[in-house]
C-alpha cells in the first residue's frame, strides 16, 4: 500500500536515470596512444576562439582517471552513462587505418560499466571531427557519409555485443549553426552557403551510420538533437513569423527529414541563393527509421523578428535576469513538458529519451568542503525532471533521462568557465567533489523518481 510517506513514482519500471558527458569535453590526452587530432583540438588551439585561452588538452583527464570516475557512478547509483566515442582517437585520419589502442579504451570503459551494473550509451559523433577530414572540407564534402559510415561500423564491430544504445550524432543543429553558419564553433566557419550544405551531409551521414547498424546491430540506435519552444516575443505578425521560422531552423531541420523524408519548406526561403535543393540520396538516408529519439532540453526561445540578422531573420530576446542559469537561459521547466509532447504529436509514437537536461550554476572553481551545496541546480533538476513526469502521465513513451553532466567539464566556446556538473571538478589538482544535486539525484535514482512526487503541480504543462 503507497502511503502519503512513500509516493508512488510516476516513471515505469526499469526507467533509464544516466548521467551524460562527451569525449572532447572530459577525456583530456586528446593526442595519446596514436590518436589523432580532431577540429576541435585545432579550434581551441587558435588565438581567441575559447574563453580565457583555454583547451581540452587536460579537461577533467577522464583518459587516465575513468577507473576513478566509474566508481564513482557507481556510488551515484547510476543505472546508465552516455559518453561519447573521440572518432580521431580510434581513427587518426578519420578513414582507412584503426588505432587499436584508441579503440582499447572505450572496450575497457564499456566493461568497466558493466561491472558495475552501468548500461553503457555510446554516441558516435558528439561535435569532435577528425581534423584530417576536416582539411577534407569536414561536414561540406558530400563523401563524409561514406567515411562516418566506415567509422560507424568500426565501432559496432568492436562494442555492439555489450552496448545496448546508439546514437548517431548529438545536437547536429549546433554543428551546422555554431560551426558553419555563425563560426563560434569548430571548423569557425561563417557562410549561410556551408551551413545548408553541412545541415543535408549531417543527415546523409546519420541515415547511412543508421544502415550499417541495420546490416550487424543487434540492439537500438537513434539520433539526438537539442529542441527548444519557440514563443513569439510579442503578438505582432512579424514575431510569430519569427517564432515559426526559427521553430523550422532549430528544431524541424533534423527531424522532418528523419521522420517525412523532406526538409521544411520555409528552410529555402530563409536561405534563399544559398538553399541548394537536398538530394535524393540525402533524404533516403535521413529518413532510414530510427528505433528511438534523443532530446536535449535546456530552454526555450522567445522570438522577435530581426530582419537586419541574415540570412535568418530572427533573434531570440534575453531571458529574465532573474530565472536564467549562468548561460543566460531561461528557466522553464513547463516548456520541456512541451517539447516532450510536441515530438509525439508531431512525429507519432516512438520511444524518447532525455538525453541531456542540466544547468550552468555559479559554482565556484575551487572548494574546501566534503560537498559543494548548488541549491539552484537542485531546484532546476527538481522541476526539470518532475515536467518529465508529466509527459509521462500525458502518454509519451520516455524510457530514460541523463543529467547533464556528470562532471564540471570544458563548455566548448565557454571554456571552463561555466560549470554543468553535478560533481564539482578541480581543474587544477582534479579533486572530485560531490555536489547537492549529486546527492538529490542518488536520492531519485534509488526512488525511481519518487522523490519529486511533490513537484509535479509546479511544473504541469501550460
Amino acid at each position: 500500500m503507497t502511503t502519503s510517506a512513500e509516493p508512488r513514482s510516476a516513471f515505469p519500471p526499469g526507467f533509464l536515470w544516466g548521467a551524460a558527458t562527451s569525449s572532447c569535453q572530459i577525456e583530456g590526452s586528446p593526442l595519446a596512444d596514436g590518436a589523432g587530432a580532431s577540429n576541435w583540438h585545432r579550434f581551441a588551439h587558435s588565438p581567441g576562439r575559447i574563453r580565457n585561452g583555454d583547451t581540452p588538452d587536460v579537461a577533467c583527464d577522464h583518459y587516465r582517471r575513468w577507473r576513478d570516475d566509474v566508481a564513482l557512478m557507481r556510488a551515484l547509483g547510476l543505472k546508465a552513462y552516455r559518453f561519447s566515442i573521440a572518432w580521431a582517437r580510434v581513427m587518426p585520419e578519420g578513414r582507412g587505418r584503426v588505432n587499436e589502442r584508441g579503440l582499447a579504451f572505450y572496450d575497457r570503459l564499456v566493461d568497466a560499466l558493466l561491472e558495475a551494473g552501468i548500461t553503457p550509451f555510446v554516441t558516435l559523433f558528439h561535435w569532435d571531427l577528425p581534423a584530417a577530414l576536416d582539411d577534407r572540407g569536414g561536414w561540406l564534402n558530400p563523401e563524409i557519409a561514406r567515411w562516418f559510415a566506415d567509422y560507424a561500423r568500426v565501432a559496432f564491430e568492436r562494442l555492439d555485443d555489450r552496448v545496448p544504445w546508439w546514437a548517431t550524432l548529438n545536437e547536429p543543429w549546433v554543428v551546422m549553426d555554431g560551426g558553419y553558419q555563425f563560426g563560434v564553433h569548430a571548423p569557425g566557419h561563417a557562410s549561410p552557403f556551408e551551413a545548408a550544405i553541412a545541415a543535408q551531409h549531417l543527415l546523409w551521414a546519420h541515415g547511412e551510420a543508421v544502415r550499417v547498424y541495420r546490416e550487424i546491430g543487434r540492439h537500438a540506435i537513434g539520433l539526438v538533437v537539442n529542441l527548444e519552444p519557440k514563443d513569439p516575443a510579442s503578438d505582432s505578425e512579424q514575431d510569430r513569423a519569427a517564432a515559426a521560422l526559427s521553430d523550422a531552423y532549430m528544431n524541424r531541420q533534423f527531424l522532418d527529414p528523419v521522420f517525412f523524408g523532406a526538409f521544411p519548406e520555409e528552410l529555402a526561403r530563409m536561405y534563399g541563393e544559398a538553399w541548394r535543393r537536398p538530394s535524393d540520396a540525402t533524404l533516403r538516408a535521413a529518413a532510414e527509421p530510427i528505433d528511438f529519439l534523443g532530446v536535449n532540453y535546456y530552454t526555450r526561445g522567445v522570438m522577435r523578428a530581426a530582419p537586419e540578422r541574415k540570412p535568418l531573420g530572427f533573434a531570440k530576446t534575453p531571458a529574465p535576469e532573474n530565472n536564467r542559469t549562468e548561460t543566460g537561459w531561461e528557466i522553464d521547466p513547463k516548456s520541456f513538458t512541451r517539447v516532450l509532447r510536441w515530438v509525439r504529436e508531431r512525429y507519432g509514437e516512438l520511444p524518447i529519451l532525455v538525453t541531456e537536461n542540466g544547468a550552468a550554476m555559479p559554482d565556484p572553481p575551487r572548494i574546501d568542503a566534503p560537498v559543494l551545496d548548488d541549491p539552484r541546480r537542485v531546484d532546476y533538476l527538481r522541476s526539470h525532471v518532475a515536467a518529465v513526469a508529466d509527459a509521462i502521465a500525458s502518454g509519451v513513451d520516455l524510457r530514460g533521462y541523463f543529467v547533464w553532466s556528470l562532471l564540471d567539464n570544458f563548455e566548448w566556446a565557454e571554456g571552463f568557465s561555466k560549470r554543468f556538473g553535478i560533481v564539482h571538478v578541480d581543474f587544477d589538482t582534479q579533486q572530485r567533489t560531490l555536489k547537492r544535486s549529486a546527492e538529490w539525484y542518488r536520492e531519485l535514482i534509488a526512488t525511481n523518481g519518487a522523490a519529486i512526487a511533490g513537484a509535479r503541480a509546479s511544473a504541469a504543462p501550460r
